[in-house]
């Protein structure tokens, strides 16, 4: 006898199982979703427009669009930015628009919504204009960066944040305890510092946390012992937290950055290590190291450019892993630098300048005098070369006549911008 296709089909994984049924069910997100809270007290009354929910994996972003179509009486249809398109949504969009005159909403709950690039999404915007679909948007991702303005105008952003161990420690607990959905039947001895220690190794994501859960469970049995051993091995390695080109690449390097001028080498190392780890690209972060050579060391430690592009330049040659030590050394010689930004004030403040002063003529003693119309002219007049002077140093006018006297850069009293400053002193002094 042949069997029926999917008789026999393995059971949902825990994490589906154990989704909250209810609003009082949801672990985490208080400060949004209790009473008394605007977007809690929306989903109860059953009156929620279209929104964008924006938090790290595990959080709950589809266990709570599946819950406002519950509690708003509306048909749930689930979309994914990552292995469906444009055609897909004119198809759902259709469907809701035929459901609509039969007297029903449509909750459209578009998973990953940041991988479709700004033109695909606006496809969503007349049916969400027209209230044909209400939109719950899903996304790791910061929406400032990676929506356009049009739908942003559409939608109210909500911010999820990774769940605490103590409401993972809850989530962890239900499930072991659940006969009807979760593990209870397994009759599981789970010991108190494995169920911390899940709770903790999650990092703040809830499917995380059961998945592990469920897979310990099976590797002990029925009736089996979950130690912390048990959990630590099925967990293997916690991945790093870090999605390049996203919001994590910009918190990761920001940090680094904020480490290095803070000069605390410690910091400065681990948070290059964790960009690494992630898979962040090593160039972009060399290129990111050059940078912080000028803008805060600048001319207080003239070497810490060349050493950030000689680091550059060992990676490329070397590769990783070796190469990564060269962007250590680069990093810590950044860290421990004397710091200074005058090189950076000083060009912005010229930058200005001349976007303020763009036709200030260029005084007639330091003009390109070529031609003998220009010498007669008087361009090159009464130019002093400097080399002739035994100092190598003439006083003279160069900027235009407007703007003479004035400074951009002021060197600063540390490093070698302190020998610097008395370079300048003295010629000031001998004007």
């Amino acid at each position: 006898m042949t069997e029926s296709p999917g008789l026999f089909a393995p059971p949902e994984p825990l994490a589906a199982r154990m989704r909250p049924r209810t609003l009082e069910e949801f672990a985490g997100q208080r400060a949004i979703l209790d009473a008394g809270r605007p977007l809690g007290d929306a989903i109860r009354r059953g009156d929620v427009g279209s929104i964008v929910l924006w938090g790290p994996p595990g959080t709950g972003k589809t266990t709570l669009a599946q819950l406002i179509a519950h509690y708003t009486d509306r048909q749930f249809v689930g979309f994914s930015a990552v292995t469906e398109g444009v055609v897909r949504v004119r198809e759902i969009l259709k469907e809701s628009e035929e459901r609509r005159r039969l007297g029903r909403g449509t909750i459209l709950f578009c998973d990953e919504i940041h991988r479709f690039n700004r033109g695909q999404q606006d496809a969503f915007l007349g049916a969400v204009e027209r209230g044909i679909v209400t939109l719950v948007g899903a996304t790791t991702e910061n929406p400032s960066f990676e929506l356009n303005g049009a739908l942003l105008s559409r939608c109210r952003v909500w911010v999820l944040e990774p769940l605490s161990a103590a409401e993972l420690r809850q989530v962890v607990d239900r499930a072991v305890s659940d006969r009807d959905r979760g593990l209870g039947a397994m009759v599981l001895d789970v010991a108190e510092d494995a169920r911390a220690a899940l709770a903790e190794l999650s990092d703040g994501d809830a499917r995380r946390a059961l998945t592990v859960l469920e897979a310990a469970a099976n590797h002990v049995g029925v009736g089996g012992h979950i130690t912390v051993a048990v959990i630590t091995d099925t967990l293997a390695r916690r991945v790093a937290i870090f999605d390049k080109d996203r919001e994590q690449h910009y918190d990761l390097i920001s940090a680094l950055h904020k480490s290095v001028r803070g000069s605390d080498p410690h910091a400065t190392l681990y948070w290059l290590a964790r960009l690494l780890a992630g898979g962040e690209d090593p160039m972009f972060v060399a290129r990111r190291m050059v940078r912080m050579a000028s803008e805060d060391v600048g001319l207080a430690d003239p070497q810490a450019l060349a050493i950030t592009i000689a680091a550059r330049d060992a990676w490329h040659f070397l590769g990783s892993p070796e190469g990564e030590l060269a962007l250590a050394e680069a990093a810590l010689y950044l860290a421990t630098a004397p710091k200074s930004n005058r090189v950076d004030v000083a060009w912005n403040a010229a930058r200005a300048q001349a976007a303020e002063t763009p036709a200030a003529p260029v005084p007639l003693h330091i003009r390109n005098a070529p031609t003998g119309l220009m010498k007669a002219l008087g361009y090159g007049a009464g130019y002093r070369f400097a080399h002739d002077s035994p100092t190598g140093y003439v006083a003279q006018t160069y900027l235009p006549d407007a703007l003479a006297g004035t400074e951009f850069y002021v060197p600063s009293s540390f490093g070698y911008e302190k020998r610097i400053a008395e370079r300048l002193k003295w010629w000031m002094e001998h004007q």
